[in-house]
């Protein structure tokens, strides 16, 4: 079982004493500590790092959205906000609260923010799992062989790509579309890094949003203003700009070079 390592604050120390004997009753629930002020809750915070924290959104100098703003996404924990003033519902929301709850606290709606925070909590341990297992098959080296696959982050879940079906990648920003097999992913990485992923002998710049895979080219035909236009086998045309032509063309003659180097 996952124990939800909590830490109580509130300046009434009444509500903090009734918070305390709710919640020794759940059997995943270890009690870290309580604070009475907001800047001693934000110590206790960045000292023991817990997992939940019930906080009052009014109290003396430091009140609970400016304990969260003081955090600034360091050592961030879920939080349920709670007061007597059922006003402030919107603006915990806005900043991201696990729950909100209103005094007095009632065990059942008790339970259902505990329930609610073990859920945002599995959901972010499953994210941090996946973003470690992401960078360990990003940074294992790739065979040469045409079938190696390549890892990506993509909306929900992590998708693999054989490296010899990419037909072509256009990027914008920290996305890019690959575009393989017939499919189109769309994966938060940037060019210039997937660019630096692929291999060389296979993979070209030719604009600065658009690399092809040159087994997948078909036809190079002459465009406007010195431009070309390279037409893939599954019929999408892909303009070369001038910037990048004399990559193509380089390409082109290395390939051709070793071509003759194993006849």
């Amino acid at each position: 079982m996952n124990t939800l390592r909590t830490l109580i604050v509130d300046d009434e120390p009444l509500a903090r004493a009734q918070m305390r004997r709710l919640l020794e009753n759940e059997p995943d629930v270890e009690i870290l500590g309580e604070s009475g002020d907001g800047n001693d809750a934000l110590r206790q915070i960045r000292q023991r790092s817990p997992d939940l924290v019930f906080l009052d959104v009014r109290m003396p100098r430091l009140g609970g959205f400016e304990v969260v703003a003081a955090l600034d996404g360091q050592a961030s924990p879920l939080v349920v906000f709670v007061t007597a003033y059922d006003e402030y519902a919107l603006s915990a929301f806005e900043v991201t609260a696990a729950d909100y709850l209103l005094k007095p606290v009632r065990r059942k709606r008790l339970r259902e923010s505990l329930e609610r925070a073990r859920r945002e909590r599995a959901t972010e341990q499953a994210k941090l799992l996946q973003a470690e297992l992401l960078d360990l098959l990003e940074r294992r080296p790739a065979p040469d062989a045409g079938d190696s696959r390549l890892w990506f982050r993509s909306p929900g879940r992590i998708v693999s790509v054989k490296s010899a079906e990419i037909e072509w990648v256009d990027g914008a920003g920290n996305y890019v579309k690959i575009h393989a097999a017939g499919k189109t992913h769309r994966v938060r990485q940037t060019l210039s890094r997937l660019e630096a992923r692929l291999d060389p002998r296979r993979f070209l710049r030719i604009h600065r949003s658009t690399i092809v895979n040159v087994g997948h080219i078909e036809q190079i035909a002459p465009y406007s203003s010195g431009e070309l236009v390279l037409v893939l086998r599954s019929g999408q045309r892909l303009t070369v700009s001038r910037t990048y032509r004399d990559r193509l063309e380089n390409f082109h003659l290395a390939s051709v070079a070793a071509s003759r180097s194993h006849h």
